[in-house]
This record gives C-alpha cells, sequence and structure tokens, in this order.
C-alpha cells in the first residue's frame, strides 16, 4: 500500500478491526484465540486488510518506557492476521477513538505539555512510532503505520481541552512523526488521517494541503453526520456520495494528480442511516467511491459492533459493526463481501472525470474560507447538484485553473463555478 498505478490494480476491500470482546480495551486482556475468531469472521468476508489500533497509554505508559509485551501482542495480531490472509494497517497514537480520548498520562494534568510542540513529548512520540514500525517491518503482511487515528481533534475546536498550534506548526510535528515511521519500517507507505475539519473548518491548523501531499497516500474519513445525512437525507445524492466527494476534493489540493487516496473509513451511522437503508448506503458509498480514479481501497468501520455493557459511547457507536458481539453478519457485511466478491481480479479504471467544480478558499495553503466545501457551502452544494445530474464531477482549486497541464493531467475539459452551477449556465471548455 499504495502500489503504482492503482487504477489498474483491484481495489482493496477491508475493515477497521474493533475487538468484538471488550472493544480497544481488549489490550488489557489480550486474548489471541478470541481475535483470532474475530479475523477468521473478516476473511470470511472475502476482505483483504485490517485497520488496527494500538492504545497509547498502554503501549507507552511512561516517556521512556513502551512496553515490550504490548508489542509483541500487537506483532501477535499481525501475525495471526496475516494466517487469514489479511495485511494490516497500524495506527500509533490513539489518541481519539469512538468519543474517547486516549492520551498517556505524562502528558495531562500536572504533567501538562503541548502534544504538538514539546521536545520531550515529540520525542516521545516519534520513538514510540519507530518502535512500532520496526517490530512489523520484516512481516510481508504489514502495510504501513498511520501516524494516528484524527489526532488533529487534539488541536482545535470543539475540542473541550485543545492543544492549539497554527498551520505550520502542524506541518512541521507531521512531517516529524511521518520521519519517525519511516525509519523504522524504510521503505513502507505511511500516512496520517485526519477528521474533516481538515477540509471543511475555517482556521483548523491541520490543512487540505497537509492531508493531500503530506505522506504516501492521502487518507479520507466520511462521516455523513457532519450534517450532510440531516440536510441532504438518508438517500440523498450527497449523503451516498459524501465518499466520493472528500475522494474528489483531495484531488483538487493534490500535487500528484496520480496520488493515491485512502477511504480509510466510512460507516453508516444510526439514525441518519436508517436499519432498513443500510445495505443501499452500503452500495452506493462503494460504488460511488470507486467511481473516483487512483483510489487504494475502502475501509469500513468497523468490524464488530459495541458492546452494550460497555457504558457511555454515543449510541450510534453500539452499531456500526458489519458483525454483532456474537459474530452475526449484517446487511452492511453481506453487502461489502459482494462488492469485495465482484471487484476481485477486476482493474479499477474509472472513466475520466471531465468536468471540474472550482474551488475558491482564498490561499491554498491555509485555505481560509474551506467551509464553503462543507455540507451547506456553496461548493459542497453545487458539487451535490452537479452529481444528481449524471455530471461525475472533479473538483479543481482557483489557482489551478489556468494550469493547462494540471488539467490535461485530470482528463478535466471543462470548468463550472458554484455561481454557475446555482445560476444553471453552461460549463466552460479549457481547450
Amino acid at each position: 500500500m499504495p502500489e503504482q498505478d492503482t487504477d489498474r490494480r483491484p481495489p482493496r476491500f477491508g475493515v477497521n478491526y474493533t475487538p468484538s470482546q471488550g472493544w480497544f480495551h481488549h489490550w488489557l486482556d489480550f486474548d489471541l484465540d478470541a481475535v483470532r475468531a474475530d479475523l477468521d469472521a473478516v476473511a470470511g468476508l472475502g476482505l483483504d486488510h485490517v485497520r488496527v489500533f494500538p492504545l497509547w497509554p498502554l503501549f507507552q505508559p511512561n516517556r521512556t518506557l513502551i512496553r515490550p509485551r504490548a508489542v509483541e501482542q500487537l506483532v501477535a495480531l499481525a501475525d495471526a492476521a496475516a494466517e487469514r490472509g489479511l495485511d494490516v494497517a497500524v495506527d500509533g497514537l490513539q489518541g481519539h477513538l469512538s468519543s474517547f480520548d486516549f492520551l498517556p498520562a505524562w502528558t495531562r494534568t500536572w504533567h501538562r505539555r503541548g502534544l504538538f510542540t514539546d521536545p520531550d513529548v515529540l520525542a516521545g512520540q516519534q520513538e514510540y512510532l519507530r518502535t512500532l514500525a520496526a517490530a512489523l517491518a520484516d512481516r510481508p503482511a504489514f502495510l504501513g503505520m498511520t501516524v494516528g487515528n484524527e489526532f488533529n481533534q487534539f488541536a482545535d475546536g470543539p475540542h473541550p481541552d485543545p492543544d492549539r498550534i497554527d498551520a505550520a506548526q502542524a506541518g512541521a510535528w507531521l512531517e516529524l512523526m511521518l520521519g519517525a515511521c519511516e525509519r523504522g519500517a524504510p521503505g513502507r507507505p505511511h500516512l496520517h488521517a485526519a477528521y474533516d475539519a481538515a477540509w471543511y473548518q475555517d482556521g483548523h491548523p491541520f490543512t487540505p494541503a497537509h492531508a493531500a501531499r503530506l505522506g504516501a497516500v492521502t487518507a479520507v474519513h466520511s462521516w455523513v453526520f457532519n450534517g450532510t445525512a440531516q440536510r441532504h437525507g438518508a438517500t440523498g445524492v450527497a449523503t451516498e456520495q459524501h465518499a466520493a466527494y472528500l475522494i474528489e476534493l483531495s484531488k483538487a489540493w493534490a500535487d500528484d494528480p496520480r496520488r493515491p487516496v485512502w477511504l480509510q473509513e466510512v460507516g453508516a451511522p444510526a439514525p441518519h442511516i436508517p436499519p432498513d437503508g443500510v445495505a443501499r448506503f452500503t452500495a452506493a458509498t462503494v460504488d460511488a467511491a470507486l467511481d473516483c480514479a487512483d483510489v487504494w481501497g475502502v475501509t469500513w468501520w468497523c468490524s464488530h459492533d459495541v458492546d452494550r455493557a460497555l457504558a457511555d459511547f454515543p449510541e450510534l457507536e453500539y452499531g456500526l459493526g458489519l458483525f454483532t458481539t456474537d459474530g452475526t453478519a449484517k446487511p452492511a457485511a453481506r453487502t461489502l463481501a459482494e462488492r469485495a466478491a465482484a471487484w476481485r481480479g477486476r482493474p479499477h479504471r474509472p472513466a475520466p472525470r471531465t468536468t471540474a467544480l472550482v474551488v475558491d478558499v482564498g490561499e491554498p495553503e491555509a485555505a481560509p474560507h474551506r467551509s464553503v466545501c462543507a455540507p451547506g457551502g456553496p461548493v459542497f452544494e453545487a458539487w451535490a447538484r452537479l452529481a444528481a445530474d449524471g455530471v461525475r464531477p472533479a473538483l479543481v482549486l482557483d489557482s489551478h485553473t489556468g494550469d493547462a497541464d494540471r488539467l490535461a493531467a485530470r482528463g478535466i475539459t471543462e470548468l463550472v463555478t458554484p455561481a454557475e452551477v446555482s445560476g444553471g449556465t453552461t460549463v466552460r471548455r479549457t481547450d
């Protein structure tokens, strides 16, 4: 991950692994047999990879202690996955999962220091990421490291206690963390992942440029409870193609027109997607995402439901699994399995998206007006309108509309602005 010529290889299908017993607290009582049973169920769907989440405070409870036993358990999980034909991607800094923060005590309260700027914290984070990557580096099934799961949420509101930084500091932190992963596992494709504030929230220090240019691949996390489903309904085009929209939005900032994009998280959250609509949403989301070029793969959130014996999760988090906690496959599981089977051995060659919607966010590096791309914003709503009309729109930065070579490399032959879409104006040729 990622291979070159991604549109000439079958897309990958996988799942974010949430253990059926104990959720991510399973690291406290690690049971390899239980993990194997979970992975048997995942492999039985015909999926080919899992994304795995060690809990940072359990693996590095002290800045200078990375627990060898915890690292051994992570490697054992990776080996068990490989035995079942599943490749393994590992997120390092957890960080944040399903509304809960997991930060080691040496970064909080009496030891409070900046997660993104303090030299000692940075050194500890780098050694932790390097250690995990090095432990997995010789495993053929190891895909690479993701720096952490949506770690950007610690840098800005709405987090109740953020460690605020600016965009330059965010970029410097990402470079350091990616470098640590590379030192641990040289040559593996390492990346970082942000929740959609990076694309949608004005002033957020992690920017679209960071997401689309740093690391080996762009990670996209698509959640329609962000206002999309509320505005457009469970079966609206904007809802069913939200993941495709984010994939195409990432391409507007990518310097490499062939940069791979990984739909690393996507799920069907209730009540925004009702139970009788999950299969349709799953199929529509996957089909729309794979109608975009250079998609490395789709990784569903998540493998198993959260056990209702565990308290205080937001209600929607309990039912996102492909399987119930007792291992029963749900409609999303069957639909994803069908899509994986249909694509097995089939080259991924979507037709070019020849019409591009122009994105003006102000200066493109900082993207000070990126909220125009958010649900309800003029770019988002114009893209949804074009998609509903069957246009298959791409997205291009306003600053790139005069770059004929860039447009040609992406197959773009026509441009249209949000204002022109709302006014019914026809698209303009680029040649």
